[in-house]
């Protein structure tokens, strides 16, 4: 191979990485605006959470054994991720592919979960049109759960785009992105727990 060709592909890896890492920084831009988001969400839940119009308070719906088991599976999820990623870098397809299965299985959980829960509210008139505090209830908490959903969505295209291609630079960017926006679902998750289920029940 002549020196021409070295340098060459040098700087095509150099363009590649550099692409690479604008991908990350612009996807932090968007998880930013995520947090907006749900900040936004939370302060909203916050001044409707008193308006009961006379229905039932969080202490009298909610179920905090059951939120919890939802809970831990969506933080075992997280270390299942995590597991992935190590095995990216030990760049092992399959045991990539193996966690990233595990944690779609513990996603899923958690959104089936979620899901039974608004059924069972609905099914008892209690649905975002009955009061304030359902209304914000059912907006910040199905809102993350439509995200829960998108990542699962993810993480299923992933696995077949890893089946295909490989830890390929561009799907290990993905898996990157795709990591931070998993992590930050449950450290809203874990906010969502206490300000709506935990202080609501107390």
């Amino acid at each position: 191979m002549s020196s021409n060709t070295i340098i060459t592909n040098n700087n095509t890896k150099k363009i590649e990485h550099t692409q690479n890492n604008t991908k990350i920084i612009g996807f932090w831009v968007y998880i930013m605006s995520d947090l907006i988001l749900f900040a936004c969400l939370f302060s909203t839940y916050i001044v409707l959470s008193p308006g009961t119009a006379g229905g039932p308070t969080g202490k009298n719906i909610f179920n905090l054994q059951f939120v919890l088991y939802e809970t831990f599976l969506l933080l075992f999820s997280s270390i299942t991720y995590g597991f992935s990623m190590i095995a990216m870098y030990k760049e092992k397809i399959s045991t990539v592919n193996l966690y990233l299965f595990l944690t779609f299985l513990l996603g899923f959980g958690f959104v089936m979960m979620e899901i039974y829960e608004f059924h069972e509210l609905i099914r008892q008139d209690l649905g975002p049109d009955h009061s304030g505090f359902l209304s914000g209830f059912f907006g910040l908490v199905g809102t993350h759960g439509l995200h829960v959903i998108a990542g699962l969505i993810w993480i299923i295209i992933m696995m077949i785009h890893i089946t295909l291609s490989g830890l390929t630079e561009v799907n290990q960017t993905r898996l990157h992105c795709l990591s931070l926006f998993w992590h930050i679902l449950d450290i809203v998750w874990i906010c969502v727990f206490t300000v709506v289920y935990l202080l609501g029940a107390i």
